[in-house]
């Protein structure tokens, strides 16, 4: 078992990152990173599922993120994706074993989703620069709790280039100049 991300292999999961609570964030750096995760995602064909938690209350998706996903994501009740029957059913149906996990709340709903989809026995990556909390410190023990778990803490940048594999090729070329554009923390 590689603990490397393969294309063919993964899945990005982009959850509730919606208008309300994406507004309470102090440190918006999440932002740019998911678009680009997703941009090079479509590049790839690595196949991206999103989720919002209660939208009649939090709101939907935000832009730009809701239409570089193309697709509505999938309304939830549960905190965890993987309690949410529709949510867990297209994850098994698209057979892929590693999903790439993103959004906001790192220590409410990113991380119920994690331990869930590595007791399930998926392999989880998490951009620790791709996801969010309000509180810097929910962020931090949550990213630990995953990592003790079993989750594979990443970067946006480390998690594209497994993907992409191999320098010199048109694939490469599209993922870094969508690198360029990160923010430098």
């Amino acid at each position: 078992m590689s603990h490397l991300l393969e294309r063919s292999s993964a899945v990005l999961l982009v959850i509730d990152v919606q208008e309300r609570i994406n507004a309470v964030m102090t440190d918006q750096s999440h932002m740019p990173r998911l678009e680009i995760l997703i941009e090079a995602c479509r590049a790839l064909d690595v196949p991206i599922i999103g989720s919002e938690q209660y939208p009649k209350g939090l709101g939907s998706t935000v832009e730009p993120l809701a239409g570089l996903l193309g697709e509505t994501p999938a309304a939830k009740d549960t905190f965890s994706c993987a309690r949410d029957l529709g949510l867990r059913e297209t994850l098994a149906a698209g057979g892929r074993p590693q999903v790439v996990v993103t959004g906001i709340e790192t220590h409410v709903c990113v991380l119920s989703t994690a331990l869930d989809l590595l007791e399930a026995g998926y392999r989880v990556h998490v951009p620790h620069d791709a996801v969010n909390s309000r509180r810097a410190v929910d962020k931090q023990w949550a990213l630990q709790r995953m990592q003790q778990a079993g989750a594979q803490i990443t970067t946006t940048e480390s998690a594209l280039f497994e993907l992409v594999e191999r320098c010199g090729t048109a694939d490469f070329k599209t993922v870094a100049k969508l690198v360029k554009k990160l923010p430098v923390p």
